[in-house]
């Protein structure tokens, strides 16, 4: 077993053991990459404020979100292909949340179904939604996961139209894999990966597959999806699937102060400052820096979460300190899950937790909902830096 000591050490795990798809299918972002890079890279920029001869005893990370109890203000952000990193990878996510104490979110695009990773856990998760122009799958998916017990919707905004993302498009990106030369070769190194396959519940979109109408094959699958993302979603649409799911609501991919005051007079539960990890709009300002001016314009009526870019502990400290309530991981937690399966990404969930300890204690804090702007020390000029 490798020493892990942060995330890059699962990240680097992870380029080793799963098919290059579906690494680069995590660690990439649309055209040039920009907002990938600088939605880590900003983050960077924030500095900590470092505090001596307090009290650092009893330290509580605990926290809430949308009125859920956490072990700390952090939710493992919906991922596609999630059991394409690993066999069963939703299930192995969702067990390792359910058991540190923090949300676990599905994703539309799982290769494991609702149905199937509710079976597999004792709590209620969220699940994420993509807008279809199919209506009767939206129907049908809410629906899905009303019966498995979810306890919260996410619904994501920012994919009417899918960002291009050359990686995925040079790899042939697809669940289960194409078979091509340059595939097979780079599948053939990965035996610890193709051995856990063999035992998968699911190989390809578990949600779509036999509940999308005509799609009972990969044939039809790729041009069910090709074609289904609505580019039509607007404020009507969202109303009628806040009133048909009719329980906790997230509105994910709010990046702009407007879209946050919408989204407050809509009376979502929460709203998730998120640029897609960098893989839609490329050029669109990293989550962090949006953050404090979304917070200013509706921290007062909404929770505010962010996901994008968080990496560490101290990420998920710097973005507490600006006014959210709550953070995701994606690719961190990704990173763990095709390192080391269930066991990543409870040790990513470790790494975070213990960088997220011992970083409010050197700042001086004894609990996460006390920090503050105080707590950083920020570049000037670096929220205002763009018109």
């Amino acid at each position: 077993m490798p020493t892990i000591t942060c995330i890059e050490d699962l990240k680097q795990l992870h380029k080793r053991r799963a098919p290059r798809m579906f690494y680069e299918y995590c660690e990439s972002g649309s055209y040039t990459e920009q907002t990938f890079r600088e939605n880590t890279s900003d983050f960077a920029q924030i500095r900590l404020r470092q505090k001596v001869a307090v009290d650092m005893s009893n330290r509580s990370l605990a926290g809430a979100m949308i009125g859920q109890p956490v072990a700390m203000p952090v939710a493992l952000a919906p991922v596609g292909f999630t059991g394409m990193q690993s066999a069963n990878g939703e299930i192995k996510a969702a067990r390792a949340a359910e058991a540190f104490g923090v949300p676990f979110t599905l994703s539309t695009m799982s290769i494991n179904s609702v149905e199937q990773v509710a079976e597999a856990t004792s709590k209620p998760f969220w699940f994420q939604l993509y807008v279809m122009r199919d209506e009767d799958f939206v129907d049908g998916m809410i629906a899905r996961a009303k019966k498995a017990g979810c306890s919260a919707l996410v619904l994501t905004l920012d994919l009417q139209i899918l960002g291009q993302r050359h990686k995925d498009l040079k790899n042939g990106l697809s669940a289960p894999p194409k078979l091509t030369l340059s595939s097979i070769m780079n599948l053939a190194t990965k035996v610890r990966w193709g051995l856990g396959m063999l035992g998968a519940k699911s190989r390809s979109f578990g949600n779509i597959v036999g509940h999308a109408k005509g799609v009972e094959n990969m044939s039809s699958l790729n041009a069910w999806t090709s074609e289904q993302f609505d580019p039509r979603l607007d404020w009507s649409k969202i109303a009628r699937i806040r009133d048909q799911w009719g329980g906790k609501l997230i509105l994910k991919g709010i990046l702009d102060a407007d879209d946050a005051r919408i989204a407050a007079d809509f009376g979502a539960d929460a709203i998730i400052v998120s640029n897609h990890g960098g893989r839609q709009l490329d050029g669109a300002l990293s989550a962090i820096r949006k953050l404090p001016e979304i917070v200013a314009a509706v921290g007062d009526r909404i929770e505010v979460h962010l996901d994008s870019g968080i990496r560490s502990g101290q990420d998920v400290l710097k973005a507490l300190a600006l006014g959210a309530t709550g953070t995701y991981i994606g690719r961190a937690y990704i990173y763990g899950l095709g390192a080391m399966g269930q066991p990543g990404v409870t040790k990513a969930l470790e790494v975070i937790r213990n960088e997220l300890d011992i970083s409010l204690a050197l700042c001086g804090e004894r609990d996460v909902k006390a920090l503050r702007r105080e707590n950083l020390l920020v570049p000037k000029g670096f929220f205002d830096a763009y018109d």
